[in-house]
């Protein structure tokens, strides 16, 4: 059923979405490095391969330079037109063609490169293989604004790894031990609101119920 969902919701969008995705094309060709599309290898179902499409947005290269794989506060890689569609989120939309061709889903675990992915417990892995990725889920809304946690630290990919990494995993491990598409629909709801309002986790609070608890550092 879910299946069914990511291929009207992701097909009616992508239609629906053409006039508006044809600036961004044109701004992203003729600004920056001239890149459209970024491609990035990313982990999906059964740990199998395959790559991520989103607009450019950093300099050519970036995952060798800085933090690498993630991305800080007023990170230096990121173009000027990248920074405003990375905190509009504007940056996914290409993955659009990922879930039409059933790569991910609307809404599952938040797909990992290979290198973040080794991080994850063999347990964490085993769990969240069973399913498609999302484009979207309850690691992404609770971590939407993720660079603020890395801002200011010493070491941004060790807190990463130790901090973030744990927590985000628990998160993701209960989203699929609650699958369903009631689940579905709210995570949905609760990414729109994340887009909009500075409020969501008062509205996760309200939606979700047992989830892992907080460690100290989230707000």
């Amino acid at each position: 059923m879910q299946r069914f969902f990511d291929i009207i919701f992701s097909g009616l969008a992508l239609i629906a979405l053409v006039p508006f995705l044809l600036p961004i094309l044109l701004i992203l060709r003729f600004t920056g490095e001239g890149e459209v599309f970024y491609v990035q290898e990313r982990v999906g179902r059964s740990g199998k391969l395959f790559g991520l499409l989103k607009f450019a947005t950093m300099v050519k290269n970036s995952e060798n330079m800085g933090s690498g794989d993630i991305t800080v506060k007023n990170d230096p890689r990121v173009l000027p037109f990248g920074n405003f569609l990375r905190k509009t989120k504007l940056n996914e939309l290409p993955q659009l063609i990922n879930i039409f061709k059933g790569d991910i889903s609307v809404v599952g675990p938040r797909p990992m490169t290979p290198k973040i992915y080794q991080h994850y417990s063999d347990e964490a892995q085993t769990t969240l293989n069973t399913i498609r990725p999302g484009l979207t889920g309850i690691g992404s809304i609770v971590f939407r604004d993720e660079e603020r946690y890395l801002d200011g630290r010493d070491d941004p990919f060790t807190f990463y790894k130790e901090s973030i990494i744990p927590y985000k995993s628990d998160l993701e491990i209960w989203y699929v031990k609650n699958k369903s598409i009631t689940l579905y629909f709210i995570l949905i709801l609760l990414t729109a609101i994340a887009v909009i309002s500075p409020n969501t986790p008062k509205w996760i609070d309200k939606s979700l119920s047992n989830l892992p608890p907080k460690p100290d550092f989230i707000d």
